[in-house]
């Protein structure tokens, strides 16, 4: 008994729609994956909450601000600095980069808005004016 062909001359279709559709899924897996191990360079701080808090994507200089016993602590991207040398370490990373670059602020919420404000000062005076308040998001 012979079987009878029915697909006789005609060649073999390969369809795309599945193709695309794996290859958006593996591109959405992708940005996923690279959105969630995002560097968090500023320190471990009980910063306030808003109610409209972005997350500003890192790529400028993380500046945290903590109280211990009464005075202010600053830090450069997780690295201890002194009051007198602040300024100065600011100075140099803006020329750095050609006048351009963003200064991410955590400040802890013990933090008084007076003491913030000098640091807020401290960062104007060395010539940056895109500051970035960092919150964390009201729940």
């Amino acid at each position: 008994m012979r079987l009878k062909r029915r697909f006789r001359g005609r060649p073999a279709r390969i369809e795309m729609l599945p193709l695309i559709d794996i290859v958006f899924l593996l591109l959405v897996f992708f940005i996923y994956a690279m959105l969630s191990m995002a560097v968090h360079r500023g320190m471990d701080l009980d910063l306030p909450d808003s109610a409209r808090s972005v997350q500003s994507p890192e790529t400028g200089l993380s500046v945290s601000v903590t109280l211990e016993n009464g005075a202010i602590r600053l830090y450069l991207d997780r690295e201890p600095v002194g009051p007198a040398e602040f300024e100065e370490r600011l100075r140099r990373w803006k020329s750095g980069r050609d006048g351009e670059g963003e200064v991410l602020l955590f400040a802890d919420r013990a933090v008084s808005y007076q003491q913030l404000y000098r640091v807020l000062d401290k960062i104007n005076a060395a010539g940056i004016t895109a500051i970035s308040l960092q919150a964390e998001p009201r729940r």
